[in-house]
């Protein structure tokens, strides 16, 4: 089944690329927002169940939602369902947005934070200091949340959207671009729960970080912040910013290290991106591949990685991995680093093979979830003249797979674990037999050969 993938018949020209598809969209489907909050929460009259841990909700003086991130509208939705009566009040801040039944419903901007953002987040900020002992605080937080939460300490939305492109562009890791804006913010960091520390407060973590380090998720609002005003001054200084991105001063502040405003936080894992692996592996193991999860957290430069997963299948094997890559920015081209690892596998995977990568919220930095290498893509590249190389040179990798047709069309999604990657390769044949094979190459190649 590929009900997630658009244009999963327009893709799946060969038996490969079915598969490949069909072990995919196994992936995005495990990973549901919706889903995987009824996994996580549940209520049974006035017992609320979040994880492991109960809360009496009769017990409350208050319950609010305040949700945060890429996944924020769903799960927020699906929490009104769950909570029903006893949700009070509360602010959902996504790229998205809708009619919800108690919860006010804002829609930001991203990657880049603008004053839409920090408009909601202003309001959300004001709902966190008027909690008091009593309120219950339920929080879903996602990636995406680092760009919508915009309460800068000392610069504007525009210059953090500066200082978060740049990095982008010089290959910074997730880590160290979250760093900073931990440092250089007023909620993020753990300064949302400190703010709120009277309250009950439970966090529902969506971990797009490679790792589950789940305080960098959303640069970790609810979360006792392990990094430091030094550790941002650092990555500061190693991408030279404060000269690249011509700015007067930008001076960090520590985040709140005082244990006793998180007592009262309890934050859960909801999903991640190894749900979406473990389900992937499944699927390629009930359609007959030897299947295996590499590692769930990938980085490193996108077409490195990609090179390295063409070369990792043995034949009849479905090698699965997650996590985030970069992409050092050379060229002035248009991408994302699901489409150039797509393109740094496409002169290394064999044509029996495959290697596609995936945006698991469908967004890929542009409209495409990510994109499919593979002989069916090298056929195209042949007969439309693309130059490969020259596409990678310039970072171009979006209008080079539109033109081979070789790009992957969730459209955004409502789920947010980081990317997930696919190398699969056919079974050997046996030996003495001829063809079987065929199927790794375009139907209309197979006509021409008469195989």
């Amino acid at each position: 089944m590929t009900a997630f993938i658009k244009n999963a018949k327009a893709l799946g020209t060969t038996k490969l690329r079915r598969d490949a598809l069909a072990i995919l969209s196994a992936g995005l489907s495990a990973i549901n927002t919706k889903a995987a909050v009824r996994r996580a929460v549940s209520r049974r009259g006035k017992m609320l169940r979040v994880g492991h841990a109960t809360y009496d909700l009769s017990s409350f003086r208050r319950v609010l939602v305040i949700a945060i991130g890429k996944a924020a509208f769903d799960a927020a939705s699906e929490l009104e369902t769950i909570l029903g009566r006893y949700v009070t009040d509360g602010l959902v801040l996504d790229v998205k947005g809708g009619a919800l039944k108690r919860l006010t419903s804002r829609v930001g901007t991203h990657p880049f934070p603008s004053e839409a953002n920090m408009k909601a987040t202003g309001e959300i900020l004001a709902l966190l200091r008027d909690a008091r002992e009593g309120d219950l605080i339920v929080m879903p937080i996602s990636g995406g949340g680092s760009a919508l939460l915009c309460w800068p300490n000392q610069l504007t939305c525009g210059e953090m959207a500066m200082i978060t492109r740049t990095l982008m562009k010089k290959g910074a890791t997730i880590e160290e671009m979250n760093t900073v804006r931990k440092h250089t913010s007023d909620i993020l960091g753990g300064q949302a729960a400190a703010v709120a520390h009277r309250a009950r407060i439970v966090g529902l973590i969506f971990s797009d970080v490679p790792g589950d380090d789940l305080p960098m998720v959303a640069s970790g609002p609810t979360f006792l912040d392990t990094t430091t005003a030094a550790d941002a001054a650092q990555v500061l200084a190693a991408y030279d910013l404060m000269r690249v991105c011509k700015l007067p001063s930008c001076d960090v502040k520590e985040t709140p290290k005082d244990p006793a405003l998180f007592a009262r936080v309890e934050n859960v894992l909801v999903v991640s991106n190894a749900v979406a692996a473990e389900a992937m592996r499944g699927a390629g193991t009930r359609r007959g591949y030897a299947a295996r999860v590499l590692t769930t957290t990938l980085g490193g430069e996108a077409r490195a990685e990609g090179a390295r997963l063409a070369r990792e299948p043995q034949p009849g094997e479905a090698v699965i991995a997650a996590g985030e890559t970069v992409v050092t920015v050379r060229g002035g081209g248009t991408g994302g680093r699901n489409q150039e690892l797509a393109l740094g596998a496409l002169a290394h995977v064999g044509d029996d093979a495959l290697v596609l990568s995936c945006a698991s919220d469908g967004v890929d930095n542009t409209p495409a979830a990510g994109a499919i290498a593979d002989a069916v893509t090298r056929a195209a590249v042949k007969a439309k003249r693309l130059d490969p190389a020259a596409a990678l040179r310039a970072n171009d990798s979006y209008p080079f797979f539109a033109k081979a047709g070789a790009q992957i069309k969730t459209g955004p999604l409502d789920s947010n674990v980081s990317d997930v990657m696919l190398a699969l390769r056919l079974p050997a044949l046996p030996t003495g037999r001829a063809g079987g094979r065929q199927d790794a190459k375009p139907r209309a190649a197979r006509r021409r050969t008469g195989k």
